[in-house]
C-alpha cells in the first residue's frame, strides 16, 4: 500500500484494503491474546503473593474469554463469501401500510447495525410508498465478513403492534421479507447469458428533489430462467445503474449457486426458512409486550427499541451462526 502508484486503480486499491481490514479483524485479537496469556501469567504470580490482585486476575480473564469467544465466532465465518460485502434487500410483504412501515423500519435496524459496526453503507434503490415507508429497498453493506454475519437475516420478518394506521387501535400483524446476497467482484466468475436476461427502463421515483429523475434512467433486469430481479435507480445515470443492476445480479445468482451446494448439507434442511405465514425466520412484539424472538435459535431479547436501533441485534446473527456450526439446538 505505501508503494508508489497504489492508488492510481482505486477500484483494485480499495479492494486491498479490504483485504487488509479482514485479515486485521483476525490477526490484531489473536495477537492481544498471545500477548496477554503472557502478562496473564505473571499476574498469576503477583496474585499468590498478594491477595489485592486476585480481583484484577479475575476481571482480565474475563476480558480474554470474551475476546476469544469472538474469535471462535468469527472462525465460523468461513464459507466461501462470506469474507464479502452484502447486498440487502427488503421488501414490503402481507400487511398493508403497517408492512410498508414495516420494511422502512427494518432498513433503519440494519443501517443502524452496520453504522455501529463501522461498516460503510451504499443505497442502492428504494421505492417509496405513497402513505408511509417503503415498497422495497437495496442497500450494499461494506466491510469485513459483512455478508457472512447478515447472511442469517434471510427470510420473513413478522412484526405484532398496534397499529398507528389504523383508526379503532386494532392489533396488526404484518411482514417484510430480506434477502441477502455478497457482493462479489469482477474476479468472481458467475456465468450469465445475456440472452437469458430481460432489461427493463423506468423513471426513478422518490420523494422529491434532486433524487427525481425525469428520463428513464432506472434500471431493472430480470434472470428468465431464474425468475431473479434486481433494480436499480440510485445511480446519476442509466448507465452507472446498467452497472450496478449487472453486479447485484451476479451477487444474487452467485447466492442462488451457494444455497444449492448448502441444501446437500441436512442442516441446511432444519434451519431454512420455510415459505408462507408461520414461516417467519423472527418474531417482533410491540403488543401486548415488547420482545423480539428468533424462531431458529430461540434467542430473545425483553427489549424492542434496543433491537431495532442496532444496539443488540449482533446476538441474533451470532446465535444463528452458532446453530449452522452445530453449537447450539434449534429452537422447538
Amino acid at each position: 500500500m505505501g508503494q508508489p502508484g497504489f492508488w492510481d486503480d482505486n477500484e483494485s486499491a480499495q479492494k486491498t484494503v479490504s483485504q487488509l481490514k479482514a485479515l486485521k479483524v483476525i490477526v490484531g485479537p489473536m495477537n492481544e491474546l498471545t500477548q496477554s496469556a503472557e502478562d496473564l501469567a505473571a499476574l498469576f504470580e503477583m496474585a499468590q503473593e498478594d491477595d489485592s490482585i486476585v480481583g484484577e486476575v479475575a476481571s482480565e480473564i474475563a476480558r480474554l474469554e470474551q475476546i476469544l469467544d469472538d474469535l471462535e465466532l468469527k472462525a465460523l465465518l468461513n464459507g466461501a463469501n462470506d469474507s464479502a460485502g452484502a447486498i440487502l434487500s427488503i421488501n414490503a410483504r402481507d400487511g398493508g401500510t403497517d408492512a410498508n412501515d414495516w420494511a422502512d423500519m427494518l432498513l433503519r435496524m440494519y443501517s443502524a447495525w452496520a453504522v455501529g459496526n463501522e461498516f460503510k453503507i451504499e443505497l442502492l434503490d428504494r421505492q417509496d410508498n405513497d402513505e408511509a415507508g417503503i415498497k422495497n429497498a437495496t442497500i450494499a453493506v461494506r466491510g469485513p465478513m459483512a455478508y457472512g454475519y447478515l447472511k442469517g437475516e434471510e427470510g420473513d420478518h413478522r412484526l405484532v403492534r398496534i397499529s398507528p394506521f389504523n383508526s379503532e387501535g386494532k392489533r396488526q400483524t404484518s411482514f417484510a421479507a430480506v434477502s441477502v446476497s455478497p457482493e462479489i467482484d469482477d474476479s468472481f466468475e458467475v456465468e450469465i447469458d445475456e440472452k437469458d436476461v430481460r432489461i427493463d427502463t423506468y423513471r426513478a421515483g422518490g420523494a422529491g428533489g434532486q433524487h427525481v429523475n425525469k428520463t428513464d434512467s432506472a434500471i431493472r433486469l430480470t434472470h428468465v430462467p431464474t425468475n431473479t430481479v434486481v433494480q436499480c435507480q440510485n445511480e446519476r445515470s442509466q448507465h452507472q445503474n446498467k452497472a450496478t443492476a449487472w453486479k447485484m445480479l451476479r451477487a444474487k445468482l452467485a447466492r442462488i449457486e451457494e444455497e444449492r451446494r448448502e441444501a446437500e448439507d441436512a442442516r441446511k434442511y432444519e434451519t431454512q426458512a420455510r415459505t408462507g405465514f408461520g414461516s417467519q425466520i423472527r418474531n417482533y412484539f410491540l403488543h401486548p409486550d415488547q420482545r423480539v424472538k428468533d424462531a431458529r435459535t430461540g434467542h430473545y431479547v425483553g427489549n424492542f427499541n434496543s433491537v431495532m436501533d442496532g444496539s443488540e441485534l449482533q446476538g441474533f446473527l451470532d446465535s444463528f451462526l452458532r446453530l449452522k456450526a452445530g453449537k447450539i439446538d434449534a429452537a422447538d
